[in-house]
């Protein structure tokens, strides 16, 4: 992962990264490492299109030149003009970047088509000369066309965010741009608008339509916090709370105070690492790099050879020099060249319109050939927070008198296991009256003691209580063998009611599992803290495969350290915090629920933007389509080399049949590769 600029420098200039893609567009990658052989500027007296409108030139002047050929009145000098016509602007383009190429050292497949043009007029074949270079300029310019449709897909990622932001100062509403927006602002959004800055919610009920960062196609809804005054972090806010820059508001007016500045929100980044994905590339565009930096020369070689055929043929020299051009522009990498980057860059962007962010061609791939995947417990597979799951009345008392009695204390508990009791109680006893509780004792690590009605109460785990009847500690063991927190209610020395809690699966998680397996995912690992107990039970629940509980962070490296042995290809999810380490021992490591999370996104080769796991199959779906279109468009690229390079040395065909085979397995590999645009996932 490249490293990030430092933070003065983002201040400094905030919209920096957003507008990278367009100024990539524009000016064309100057890093060697990462540079095409077609990265140059195309534009021109007719804008963008220059290109194409200058390829459609050549062709029109090459039929015309065709055409009047058979017209016997006119001297042969009036098709040859048209022709040279056609050459012009057919090679306008193939020159510039041919001299672009050679001033750095650099003999590039645009040189092997010049000089087989070049040729081709020496012998006198005009037309065929124009035929080449008609067909190549249209096959670039298509090309680019289609290419710079994959690449704005992603760039209109930095459009999404409005350029101003109506913001309260001193008591007055003013309209500023959004980097001039500092931390704790107080921003005002209109019904139907974008947001201008990721922050909290601070007045305000809507709904969030937050499809533009996360994916998610149902709007969520979004309440203000508790205490507006206070000064809030961004990671530490509650989903209903937190609002993201760029997605969109629904019909109420919200004021949002500012958490995060312009070039450091959720948007910004999200553009930036989208950018950076090019840098990565992937195993097969590895593979391709390696093969044509020795395959070039090894053409000119060839060429060279051909070119003195005549030596040892008895044949002039005209035809060893045209048999030459022939296999220059046969044995040319076009197609090779672009099969891989045309299916990476339109797999990200796919992924990316779903809120999956895909950092690079490497995951992309190595996502699709994965064999097992671990899964870290609390907050992916589960909810990440207790819920009420079950009452048990002992004694004379009935399950809603238990739950009152607990609501009362707990509700002067701040625990999370005592948020989790008042909140679910509540919603089982609908309503009805709640005793009040006073003299609140807590028992760190154990429970709290109080006082409801005038009876002394204690609630607690097993361990805060002497001695447990029978009965009583078969009810404890049944209810902590399914995974659940136990807490036991004592009302005056006895034993009135068992509560448990747990950290309940996702809804999503058993059929996303289900998926996952018959996607051909042979193992699915839960790696989690919490013991061996809950592990198994939750596993039950949801379809794991295997169960792995009391382990620390190093302990799950060396479990997905262990699995890798076994079975190769492995992915871990987590949040990205104390999974990181696993997730960068994994081939693949994914974070789950990663909008707003630093960690989590500059963690992880794939970030999950949504906290939703039912993205995981879409994800890998995608990869594995990827992995067969570029497989697909090497068979053909390559595939066309094999063919063309041959019979052009036997002479079996010339310049203009090589160069619509070159052209057209070029044109095939990219809209193959453009394909993945429109991927959708097959599950119901």
């Amino acid at each position: 992962m490249k490293k990030q600029a430092n933070k003065k420098d983002v201040q400094e200039q905030p919209r920096i990264d957003i507008s990278s893609s367009k100024q990539k567009e524009e000016k064309g990658n100057t890093n060697d490492e990462n540079e095409s052989s077609h990265d140059h500027e195309h534009g021109g007296i007719f804008g963008k299109n220059t290109e194409l409108i200058f390829a459609a030139l050549s062709g029109l002047f090459l039929a015309l030149g065709f055409g009047l050929s058979f017209v016997h009145t006119l001297p042969p000098l009036t098709s040859i003009m048209l022709y040279g016509t056609a050459c012009f602007f057919g090679g306008f383009y193939t020159t510039k970047e041919a001299y672009e190429a050679i001033s750095t050292g650099k003999f590039e497949i645009d040189f092997l088509m010049l000089v087989a043009a070049v040729g081709a007029a020496c012998l006198g074949q005009w037309a065929e000369g124009g035929l080449l270079l008609f067909l190549f300029s249209l096959g670039h310019s298509l090309e680019h066309y289609a290419m710079g449709k994959a690449t704005k897909s992603i760039a209109a990622l930095a459009d999404l965010a409005p350029k101003t932001a109506i913001v309260r100062r001193d008591g007055k509403e003013t309209e500023v741009p959004i980097e001039e927006l500092v931390l704790g602002d107080i921003i005002i959004v209109k019904p139907n608008s974008k947001i201008s800055a990721d922050g909290a919610v601070i007045k305000g009920e809507s709904s969030v339509n937050q499809a533009p960062i996360t994916g998610e196609s149902v709007p969520v809804d979004k309440t203000p916090v508790a205490d507006p005054e206070k000064e809030y972090d961004d990671k530490a806010l509650k989903s209903e709370n937190k609002v993201f820059a760029g997605t969109i508001n629904g019909s109420q007016v919200l004021e949002i105070k500012v958490t995060k500045l312009a070039a450091d929100s959720t948007l910004s980044r999200l553009v930036k690492l989208v950018n950076d994905t090019e840098a990565q590339k992937s195993p097969t565009q590895l593979f391709t790099d390696k093969l044509q930096k020795y395959y070039v020369p090894a053409v000119l070689g060839l060429v060279g050879l051909l070119l003195f055929a005549f030596l040892v043929i008895d044949e002039p020299f005209s035809k060893s020099f045209y048999r030459a051009m022939a296999v220059l522009v046969a044995a040319s990498p076009c197609a090779l060249a672009i099969s891989t980057p045309s299916a990476v860059l339109s797999g990200i962007a796919r992924a990316a319109r779903s809120g999956v962010l895909i950092k690079g061609g490497g995951p992309l791939e190595e996502l699709g050939s994965l064999t097992a995947i671990a899964f870290d417990k609390t907050g992916t597979l589960t909810e990440g927070k207790p819920q009420l799951t079950g009452v048990i009345a002992l004694a004379k008392l009935s399950e809603d008198e238990v739950l009152e009695i607990a609501i009362a204390v707990e509700k002067l508990s701040d625990h999370p296991l005592a948020a989790a009791i008042v909140k679910g109680g509540l919603e089982r006893i609908k309503q009805k009256d709640i005793p009040s509780a006073k003299n609140l004792q807590a028992v760190t690590g154990h429970g709290v003691k109080a006082i409801v009605g005038g009876k002394k109460i204690i609630i607690g785990n097993r361990s805060l209580f002497k001695k447990l009847s029978d009965e009583v500690h078969q009810q404890v063991e049944k209810l902590e063998k399914e995974g659940n927190t136990t807490m036991l209610v004592e009302q005056e020395g006895e034993i009135v009611g068992l509560i448990a809690l747990m950290d309940v699966p996702r809804k999503e998680a058993k059929k996303t599992l289900k998926e996952l397996k018959d996607l051909g995912i042979k193992r699915m690992i839960m790696l989690t803290g919490d013991n061996q107990q809950v592990a198994e039970a939750v596993a039950k629940q949801i379809g794991i495969t295997d169960a792995m509980g009391g382990l620390l962070p190093e302990h799950k490296v060396k479990a997905v350290q262990d699995l890798i042995k076994k079975e190769k290809k492995v992915a871990m999810i987590g949040d990205g915090v104390n999974d990181a380490p696993a997730m960068a021992k994994s081939t693949v490591g994914i974070a789950m629920g990663a909008a707003g999370s630093d960690v989590a996104l500059e963690t992880a080769d794939i970030a999950l933007m949504a906290d939703r796991l039912d993205n995981l199959p879409f994800a890998i779906g995608l990869s594995r389509q990827s992995r067969r279109i570029i497989k697909q468009n090497l068979f053909v690229s390559l595939g066309m080399v094999a063919v063309l390079i041959p019979v052009t040395i036997l002479g079996i065909t010339g310049i203009g049949p090589a160069v619509i085979g070159h052209e057209g397995s070029t044109l095939l590999v990219v809209f193959n590769g453009l394909r993945l645009l429109v991927y959708q996932n097959n599950r119901k």
